[in-house]
């Protein structure tokens, strides 16, 4: 179902989200401040704007009270990304997403009643620092507290195991939701116990950040 989406701040974070939902099919209106980034965003969303998204009467001009969702991307400007949140809000938007720096930032965008809050330089900390320590982590997404979707690759110990012999969720309380098999691409959904695990292998498995951040330790 396409949606209609504006996003607000177009640093390399906003730009990365706007060009990425056009991509999947949705309409993004786009809106900074600065010309140049306006400029660059044209080519690629389906309207870019050169406005203050900080001033309610703008916003309404450009019909974002029509909008499904609304993505506050500004990053240096503390204050104007806190009150763009809070006129998207005031708009009616529905569902409204803001980047946030710290936990302060992020508690003054919950209390406005912000629906979702990111930490993108925070997300791409882990991300990295995760692929550090292990080569077998493909990426994540944190889902309730303490518990993350993970895609994995197995460790050696896994292999030509079943998943019955290997007992993941008994053991570790980790949950196997897919498995991609190496070369030919297939995707097998809810394994049953009989499915082995072979080399090459990627494994999207559900369970506690503690455990899976031990996963080569399996």
């Amino acid at each position: 179902m396409k949606k209609q989406i504006v996003v607000i701040g177009l640093g390399r974070f906003g730009f990365s989200i706007a060009s990425n939902l056009v991509a999947l099919g949705q309409e993004v209106l786009a809106v900074d401040q600065s010309e140049h980034l306006v400029k660059q965003a044209a080519a690629v969303v389906t309207h870019a704007i050169q406005a203050d998204a900080t001033e309610i009467d703008t916003l309404r001009s450009l019909g974002v009270q029509n909008f499904d969702v609304g993505i506050v991307a500004i990053g240096e400007d503390v204050q104007a990304n806190i009150l763009a949140a809070l006129l998207l809000k005031e708009l009616g938007i529905p569902y409204v997403i803001a980047k946030a720096r710290d936990e302060l930032q992020a508690k003054v965008l919950e209390k406005i009643g912000v629906d979702r809050v990111v930490f993108p330089e925070l997300e791409m900390g882990r991300r990295v620092a995760y692929s550090v320590l292990s080569n077998n982590y493909l990426d994540y997404i944190d889902l309730a507290k303490d518990y993350r979707l993970g895609e994995l690759k197995p460790p050696p110990s896994f292999h030509g195991k079943t998943l019955r012999q290997l007992n993941l969720r008994s053991r570790r309380g980790v949950t196997v939701l897919l498995l991609k098999r190496a070369g030919e691409g297939e995707i097998i959904v809810s394994p049953d116990g009989d499915s082995p695990i072979l080399p090459g292998d990627t494994m999207v498995v559900l369970g506690k950040d503690e455990v899976l951040s031990r996963w080569d330790e399996f």
